[in-house]
């Protein structure tokens, strides 16, 4: 049963119906880059690792984030495995005043890869070297480039984003001891690569001109995907917001003390608010919805019409994204619009873009009922099929929804499917990608607590069926962290690690996939999935605290057992054809070793599937 837009939602009927889950026909899936109850789901020196896309030739593209605080030369005769507990992530301060430290790093895997089938493999752009061979005294070998894929075609041509090298500017200030203000000459262009060749997708703004003045800004542009005929699309600065053009006037003025250029790179830097939250930079831009071809190592760019046409005096800043393109060249993304050409209904909403019989790309709205704050399109496949989510209140609270809409018949309503239900539920949800197949992955609420943060899980949807999965129901016991014994029962791997003070401890095994980030023909899904880990002991100062027997000290409970916390992890599953999922009760928190409260715990399951859309939706 399907329900469209304008179904609403019973709270009473969910009450009713809470019981009633969707019976379980999907594939058995089992998780492919497990090694020892570990995922192999990140790079050497990173604590977290994220898959973004996957094509028909079981190739994958991902990112690695956080460089480790901790790593074996900070203990005597690298006598531990870092990988056997959580450390800190270094903290990065983007300042004029320091050098710059990357904490984005791009990699590839692959089936057929070797030693290892879905090795993590560092895959370098504009200059970047692998984060476990970094040497912060060896300034030669520090990342100051963020980098970032986001999807992969039947070729192997990889898009992303990128920044550029830092660079120096010789300190004139009063600070004793500085020798160099610290700068890039862009935060973000997009990237294409194809082998070892690199494709900088520059955006058609860079540069801000006044009064025969002349400023460098590098603008902005992201590559978000790619199809098997070399289209990119994504989205690029076109204009500088007036708000912008007045801090790049500051630099310009008498006021400013600092040389332009620094001071330009202060204002394009994020700031805090008062309660030390990132928000944007003062330096926005006005951004389009763009695609570029490539061909024979170049790229040529189109924009793609806005949703509206706004006023001439407007100081709005107005934003249109691709996100998805199919085979056809058909864009899926969003864009502002004015809804139904009512100018007091300004939203964003969203759209598609298709090529007319002039071969122009056309804009098209993807129609949202009035209660929707605002909607996106991450994906289209062949078929014109478009997936994303859309924003409203269910029963008094705002949540998100996934719908599917087809192109083809544009006159007709989206589509938003049931979840776990027999009816709509409250369930927030998203889908970021669809196969030609009608499979959808995304991800889902997964508790249905009103005033409560919800935690997430991977789901997995075949528009054919009107089938609707929690991923994790269909895994096998070993790919949820289960060992088989001799008397052939199913229990939690134990996994064992030696602490500081010389005993052995214990905890359970435990894999959650959290979210499906992509999905191929094959049935292939990559996404993130969490890993249990235990705790590292640090002291006041921030340094691992070390044992007599040089071996680092883990956080304890009250019983004298680990504290654990979940990793996010790049995650491959595909179809097991001749195994069963796992139908044994979820007791992943049993034995009282699981800390919920704390940074590391509990929260990253509730914030992790919003990661990457900060990073990929520009705001």
């Amino acid at each position: 049963m399907k329900l469209t837009f304008d179904k609403t939602l019973s709270l009473v009927a969910v009450g009713v119906m809470s019981v009633l889950h969707t019976a379980q026909a999907a594939s058995v899936y089992e998780i492919v880059n497990l090694e020892d109850f570990d995922l192999k789901g990140t790079l050497a020196g990173t604590r977290t690792g994220y898959a973004t896309a996957v094509n028909d030739q079981e190739q994958l593209v991902g990112v690695s984030k956080g460089k480790k605080k901790l790593n074996s030369a900070d203990v005597e005769g690298g006598v531990i495995d870092v990988e056997d507990g959580i450390a800190p992530e270094e903290k990065i301060v983007y300042s004029i005043n320091l050098p710059l430290v990357a904490n984005n790093f791009t990699f590839t895997a692959e089936e057929n890869s070797s030693p290892a089938p879905w090795t993590p493999t560092f895959d370098s752009i504009n200059g970047t070297t692998a984060p476990e061979l970094t040497d912060a005294n060896d300034a030669s070998t520090v990342n100051s480039v963020d980098a970032v894929y986001y999807d992969i075609n039947d070729a192997g041509v990889k898009v992303g984003s990128m920044t550029a090298q830092q660079r120096t500017v010789e300190y004139t200030g009063t600070t004793e001891g500085q020798e160099f203000w610290y700068l890039r000459d862009y935060e973000s262009h997009g990237v294409v690569k194809d082998g070892d060749s690199e494709i900088e997708l520059l955006p058609p703004y860079t540069t801000y001109v006044k009064d025969a003045q002349t400023v460098e800004l590098g603008g902005w542009s992201t590559a978000s995907a790619i199809n098997n005929n070399g289209l990119v699309t994504g989205y690029a600065s076109t204009a500088i917001s007036q708000f912008g053009g007045e801090r790049v006037d500051y630099c310009l003025g008498t006021s400013n003390t600092l040389p332009v250029d620094v001071c330009v790179q202060q204002e394009q830097y994020p700031t805090l608010n008062s309660r030390g939250q990132t928000v944007s930079s003062n330096i926005q831009y006005q951004i389009r919805g763009y695609v570029w071809q490539v061909e024979a190592g170049t790229a040529s760019g189109t924009e793609l019409p806005l949703g509206l046409t706004p006023a001439a005096d407007s100081s709005l800043i107005y934003t249109a994204q691709g996100l998805g393109v199919n085979s056809a060249g058909v864009v899926a993304g969003r864009s502002h619009v004015y809804r139904n050409d009512d100018t007091n209904k300004l939203r964003m909403d969203a759209a598609y873009w298709a090529k007319d019989a002039n071969g122009e790309y056309q804009y098209h709205w993807v129609p949202m009922a009035d209660e929707v704050s605002n909607s996106i399109a991450y994906d289209i496949n062949d078929s014109g099929i478009l997936v994303g989510s859309y924003k409203k209140y269910i029963d008094g609270y705002l949540r998100d929804k996934f719908f599917y809409f087809d192109t083809t018949t544009p006159d007709t309503e989206i589509v938003t499917p049931n979840d776990f239900f027999s009816i709509l539920s409250d369930r927030s949800s998203r889908a970021k990608d669809i196969n030609n197949k009608g499979q959808v992955v995304g991800f889902i609420e997964t508790t249905g607590d009103k005033d409560k943060p919800r935690p997430k899980a991977g789901f997995l949807y075949d528009k054919t069926s009107d089938e609707f999965n929690n991923i994790n129901d269909l895994l096998t016991c070993e790919s949820k962290g289960y060992v088989k014994g001799a008397d052939n029962s199913w229990s939690r791997n134990k996994v064992e690690v030696q602490d500081g003070t010389g005993k052995t401890l214990s905890y359970n095994s435990d894999i959650l996939v959290v979210e499906g980030s992509s999905i191929n023909e094959n049935g292939t899904i990559v996404g993130t999935a969490f890993i249990r880990k235990p705790q590292y002991q640090f002291d006041a100062d921030g340094n691992l605290i070390i044992g007599d027997n040089g071996l680092p000290l883990f956080e304890l409970n009250g019983n004298g057992e680990p504290v654990t916390a979940y990793l996010p992890r790049m995650v491959v599953l595909q179809p097991a054809a001749s195994a069963s999922a796992c139908d044994l009760a979820d007791d992943s928190n049993d034995g009282g070793n699981f800390e919920r409260s704390g940074a590391a715990g509990i929260a990253w399951l509730l914030l992790l599937p919003f990661v990457w859309l900060r990073r990929k939706m520009f705001s």
